[in-house]
């Protein structure tokens, strides 16, 4: 009986901390005020932020920190947009299109918006410049590069890093007219699931495309 109890005890625990780490999502109330007005959302460029251990840091400069959090924050809008677009495809899709990353990354240069900048501006600011109904933001906190590309570009050894990687990936859609908050997912990447951001990115997909809110309904 007692090792029955323990037993219970310890699933209930395991269970609890499987519940703890697993993904928090946010959808506003009114969402559905929304949604039958949105035609076009864009997708940004991520904001990627690598937080170097004092070791790594030292063989590090701040450009060379800076190039590999832009490239991979490209990165991440490119592989975003391209799991969108193909599951638009797909018999279900989704109510919404999304706008051709190009043709973002296009108006936010004629704009005079810096890549490295869009963080200072509002998601509602950049809607408006991108002529779209939503934005959709991501932010990356991450303790390594995620490629060997990336690691070799900041003058580092892979080994040094480790084999595996942690990431917190928070994505954020923003409607244009109020800069609204209308869903908003954390999720938390780790493992050799970090190792690169295809993986990254499919893996954070999978798992966000169960609560899209742009999903038609059943």
């Amino acid at each position: 009986m007692r090792f029955f109890t323990l037993r219970v005890l310890a699933v209930l625990l395991v269970s609890s901390l499987l519940t703890a780490c697993g993904p928090k999502i946010y959808l506003a109330n009114d969402f559905s005020a929304y949604a039958p007005k949105h035609k076009v959302v864009a997708v940004l460029p991520a904001a990627v932020t690598m937080e170097l251990r004092p070791n790594q840091a030292k063989r590090t400069s701040a450009e060379q920190q800076r190039d590999v959090e832009f490239k991979t924050g490209l990165d991440f809008q490119e592989r975003i947009y391209s799991w969108l677009l193909r599951r638009s495809q797909q018999q279900r899709g989704f109510t919404v299109q999304f706008q051709d990353i190009m043709q973002t990354n296009a108006k936010l240069r004629e704009s005079g918006i810096p890549f490295e900048e869009l963080r200072a501006h509002s998601p509602q600011e950049l809607a408006r410049i991108l002529g779209v109904d939503a934005v959709l933001t991501t932010n990356v906190r991450t303790t390594k590069p995620m490629s060997d590309g990336a690691a070799i570009a900041v003058g580092v050894l892979v080994g040094a890093w480790g084999a595996t990687n942690q990431a917190n990936i928070t994505v954020n859609i923003h409607e244009t007219q109020e800069g609204k908050l209308l869903w908003k997912y954390d999720y938390l990447a780790a493992g050799s699931v970090g190792s690169s951001t295809e993986n990254m990115v499919n893996a954070l997909m999978r798992n966000a495309s169960k609560k899209f809110p742009y999903a038609p309904k059943s």
